[in-house]
């Protein structure tokens, strides 16, 4: 088999560490790609392999080695040994990759190790974006491509090391980083199917929601935004925006940029892809991704599982939910500050005994959000934003649930104290949990079916009107309050684990 391996280098600087990783995989990328190229024009090819970078701490027993930062929590590891990651698509993850591996150089005063990793390259995730594998090759052909490439291998993928089931054999190496680079190079894939847009768009601050309205009404204002320059007489928050990006990866720039900022790309898609994903971009990627996940928590934890391997500093939830108090009014919003998971759809990865914490940076910047736009306080703030319980479930219809001598449904939402109900808020809220990405959650009562207020057409219409942009305006306010923050502040000790991964 014709294999590239490039031999382990140690560094004492992050810069020089991070050139080694891209030649290492920048080399295997050609590698296949030049196979690939032979194997189509219909030469005969041996089988060809090249591997992922592999980073690799070796931590000893002196105190030096084993300084961790308080400061922090993340950027160390737990104690002494030897811990390794595979690492991909180095130019995407530059700046997080350099983040890191400063953070560990600093901490513990040892030489990271770099060198080819035993970890194969999957032919499909070192194809450019355009490019199609087999879709015009014969039968024979196809099936002799897997004879002579790696192909994904779902048992390289799992989560157990986000979950905490790793078990790892007697002597092996710890982990450094909550993802394989085969798990990343899959979501990848899978966030640029599910969206519509490369994850190079993706920005660190993410806002879902499960309405089109909102959609609407962001590239209402990204493309005002787009139209208007920026004046240096009159700084403003939103100067650092350069681009909207929409499905298709279409990009609509900034005026007065410069020439090279000012390439047009992509054009949109004939249909819309299954949850269409808009990117307000920031030159240092702190901008705003809104994705439309649409209705359920399969769609939430579907979405979340692949956003996390881009590591946000925060993703916020802004969606419609129903009442359950009949002191609430249609369009009053409410604050999470716990949830009632009846979604199961992560039974099986996070216990339903864990407990979901609300993250008090994010708590704190949604409040002061929604004061800021409404021009609301004390107790006329109150009685707009409730902060609450809110129960998701994976029933649309669970009010039609015939009343039992258990009492149903409702009996448990009161029990619990829940004040609102929807399907998507507590997938979002434990999945950054189980994966350490912060999270929060702001709602907007669209409906109170408990009360007889269903909601009708020509009441949704008049609701959506008068509540969904200043809705999305609180959202856009409370990443700018989180921007403002710490990064270091966001990613807190509420969500690590006792023995965590270095890697942020």
């Amino acid at each position: 088999m014709d294999s590239l391996f490039f031999a382990p280098q140690t560094f004492d600087q992050a810069a020089p560490a991070l050139a080694y990783v891209q030649q290492i995989y920048q080399a295997g990328l050609q590698q296949l790609r030049r196979a690939l190229q032979d194997f189509l024009a219909g030469k005969d090819i041996a089988p060809v392999r090249a591997c992922y970078p592999l980073l690799r701490l070796r931590v000893g027993s002196s105190a030096r080695e084993q300084r961790q930062v308080s400061r922090l929590a993340y950027g160390f590891v737990a104690g002494p040994g030897v811990f390794e990651t595979t690492l991909t698509r180095p130019e995407l993850f530059a700046r997080y990759y350099l983040e890191q591996f400063e953070l560990l150089l600093q901490n513990h005063g040892v030489e990271l190790e770099v060198c080819s990793s035993k970890q194969p390259i999957p032919l499909h995730f070192a194809l450019d974006e355009q490019a199609s594998l087999d879709s015009h090759l014969a039968p024979e052909r196809r099936r002799l491509l897997r004879s002579l490439f790696d192909f994904p291998e779902l048992a390289d993928m799992d989560d157990g090391i986000a979950n905490g089931t790793q078990e790892l054999p007697p002597g092996a190496p710890q982990p450094l980083a909550l993802f394989t680079a085969p798990r990343v190079d899959y979501s990848l894939h899978r966030l640029r199917h599910y969206t519509g847009t490369s994850p190079e768009h993706f920005q660190n601050f993410v806002l879902f929601t499960n309405y089109q309205f909102y959609i609407d009404e962001f590239v209402k204002l990204g493309q005002a935004l787009m139209r208007e320059r920026p004046d240096p007489a009159r700084p403003h928050e939103l100067d650092d925006c350069i681009a909207l990006v929409e499905p298709g990866n279409r990009v609509t720039r900034r005026v007065g940029l410069s020439a090279e900022d000012a390439d047009a790309l992509g054009q949109l898609p004939p249909r819309l892809p299954q949850m269409p994903a808009y990117h307000l971009i920031r030159r240092d990627r702190s901008g705003i991704s809104l994705i439309n996940i649409g209705v359920g928590p399969a769609n939430a934890k579907t979405i979340t599982d692949h956003v996390a391997v881009l590591r946000p500093h925060a993703w916020l939830m802004l969606g419609h939910c129903a009442g359950l108090r009949n002191s609430q009014q249609l369009g009053d919003y409410v604050l999470a500050h716990a949830y009632v998971r009846e979604d199961h759809v992560l039974d099986e990865d996070l216990p339903l005994w864990v407990p979901i914490p609300p993250l008090a940076e994010v708590q704190v910047a949604l409040e002061t959000a929604v004061a800021d736009i409404t021009q609301l306080s004390g107790l006329e703030l109150k009685r707009l934003l409730r902060t609450g319980t809110v129960a998701s479930t994976d029933n649309r219809n669970w009010e039609l649930l015939p009343k039992t001598r258990h009492g149903g449904p409702e009996r448990r939402f009161s029990q619990s104290r829940a004040v609102a109900l929807d399907m998507e808020s507590a997938t979002i809220a434990a999945n950054g949990l189980r994966l350490r990405v912060p999270y929060g959650t702001l709602l907007c009562v669209s409906d109170k079916p408990l009360h007889g207020e269903i909601k009708l057409p020509g009441m949704a219409d008049q609701f959506y009107r008068a509540r969904v942009d200043q809705h999305l305006q609180i959202g856009l306010r409370a990443v700018e309050l989180l921007r403002q923050g710490s990064a270091a502040q966001l990613h807190s000790r509420k969500l690590r684990s006792f023995a965590e991964v270095a890697f942020q």
